[in-house]
């Protein structure tokens, strides 16, 4: 399997560990481990939480490790129980709610997902994400909790320990479970695919269609299948089945595309074409190295270098923070071809970190798509063309309405909606940073201190080391009478960023 880290959208929460070797050859299933720091697996192991105190983030990323561990090695029945201590203990924090919710629902610990789903607190930024969950993953019959864990154990069989016959050999004998369950029927066609044998394997992914039409999960092991069938073009039809369902947040409108880009490498002959959308697949997956690297393999296979290999390769340089040989690979895109919006909004990219906004504009108004607008109107309000910017951004969500960036900076422009915007941007891409900050911060300014915090600590799990975090910390510190604490903060600030100047204010640098 294909396997996909917890980085992609779990990397701030409990960081990343992986535990095999990737064989992209493999079934995709975003489930792996985790690492934190040098920690191993064993010495994980060992750490004992006891279920009556309170978790910090540090005890939930070993907690967390362990619980997953256990689960590879299908101690299934132990796993749901140290997920069922984060969630009982850990300090409340909607993000890991939200985060937790999802993982436990790609796992199959349908009752954990529900229970981390109950302990959000704020259902404006919640409601998003669960819709989303549900629409992809739930059953449409609720499992007892004896069968999702022997479900469970099977899952864990077939995808970490090779065990695919022997599940086929045991589930298929149990007719009432495949009678009762939808998800039963999901199980047996996975492991069928795992044993390759596709024509059951897509007897059974078809049950669990016909009793759930609504479980996107079912129709992408479906895609799956067909893509190793004797008609794998079918499987772009099931692709695009996927694409057409109105999700609601970034975490599953890019998890559609990664399937749809791991499709089209397993139904694509031509060896140049497989290759990039196999770099597209990791880039999306956040396999910025995996994703250069196969790029890098792509022009060995065809003389004629391609203008989407070059502006691929541009994002990945640019997330890579290597900018020279992002805007050299934009460059040689555009050359090729004019029209190429990835490339052009590189370049707006580049232009705009260094605070060129004229130059930026014009990379963005050539990228003629939604990011452009979005940046091409931060462009204008940084320019002092805020009524122009502003009406951009209204016209982009008019179209839009996931946009989430847009809604982020309209808040900024607009101080009556601000926190109703703010929450929008959040709620559409729980993995926004600076949306929880700014959330923090109206909150400061309404000296609701307690809200706050707990939009700081959220921003804390996505970024423990940005800047801003550690001075609205200090800010709140400084409200409460808390002299020493508001200066460390701040003095932490400082650290991170000497340039940002409502630091240097505080402590009167």
């Amino acid at each position: 399997m294909i396997k996909k880290t917890l980085s992609l959208i779990f990397i701030t929460l409990f960081g990343a560990l992986k535990v095999s070797a990737i064989d992209i050859n493999d079934f995709i299933k975003p489930v792996n481990p985790l690492e934190q720091n040098n920690t191993t697996i064993e010495e994980k192991i060992e750490i004992s939480v006891p279920q009556k105190t309170t978790l910090t983030k540090n005890d939930i990323h070993n907690q967390y490790a362990i619980a997953l561990n256990r689960y590879i090695q299908s101690n299934v029945k132990s796993s749901y129980t140290d997920f069922n201590i984060i969630l009982e203990s850990s300090t409340p924090n909607d993000y890991m709610y939200i985060k937790m919710s999802e993982k436990m629902a790609d796992l199959g610990f349908f009752t954990l997902s529900d229970e981390a789903m109950s302990k959000i607190s704020d259902n404006e930024i919640s409601q998003f994400i669960i819709e989303d969950i549900k629409r992809f993953y739930f059953p449409s019959v609720s499992l007892s909790k004896e069968d999702e864990i022997y479900l469970a154990e099977m899952y864990s069989n077939i995808i970490y320990n090779e065990q695919s016959l022997e599940v086929i050999t045991e589930l298929t004998k149990n007719k009432n479970l495949l009678d009762k369950y939808d998800y039963a029927n999901y199980i047996a066609a996975l492991g069928y695919l795992k044993s390759n044998d596709i024509e059951n394997a897509e007897k059974y992914i078809n049950i669990a269609i016909d009793r759930n039409q609504k479980n996107l999960n079912y129709k992408r092991l479906k895609a799956e299948i067909l893509s190793q069938s004797k008609k794998p073009q079918s499987a772009l039809k099931m692709v695009n089945t996927i694409k057409s369902q109105p999700f609601h947040t970034t975490i599953f409108k890019n998890k559609a595309k990664s399937i749809e880009e791991y499709i089209l490498y397993k139904t694509e002959k031509n060896e140049f074409d497989k290759k990039y959308h196999l770099a597209f697949y990791f880039y999306m997956e956040n396999e910025l190295s995996k994703s250069m690297r196969t790029l890098q393999t792509a022009f060995n296979t065809q003389k004629k270098h391609n203008k989407d290999v070059y502006a691929l390769l541009a994002k990945v340089y640019y997330d890579m923070k290597e900018y020279e040989k992002a805007q050299d690979n934009a460059l040689k895109a555009t050359t090729l071809d004019s029209n190429n919006k990835t490339a052009w909004l590189v370049l707006g990219d580049i232009s705009f970190q260094n605070r060129n906004y004229k130059n930026a504009s014009n990379y963005y108004k050539k990228a003629n798509c939604k990011e452009g607008e979005i940046k091409l109107a931060k462009c204008l309000i940084l320019s002092d063309k805020t009524d122009k910017g502003k009406e951009l951004l209204q016209k982009t969500l008019k179209n839009n309405p996931d946009a989430y960036e847009a809604y982020y900076n309209l808040a900024l422009l607009d101080k009556p909606k601000e926190i109703e915007y703010l929450k929008k941007s959040v709620a559409i891409n729980c993995d926004f940073k600076d949306g929880w900050i700014d959330l923090a911060r109206t909150e400061i300014e309404n000296n609701k201190l307690d809200n706050a915090i707990s939009y700081l600590n959220i921003a804390k799990y996505i970024d423990e080391n940005d800047y801003r975090y550690y001075y609205y910390l200090g800010l709140v510190y400084k409200n409460q009478g808390l002299t020493a604490d508001a200066k460390r903060s701040f003095m932490k600030s400082f650290k991170l960023n000497p340039d940002y100047i409502p630091t240097k204010k505080e402590l009167s640098i």
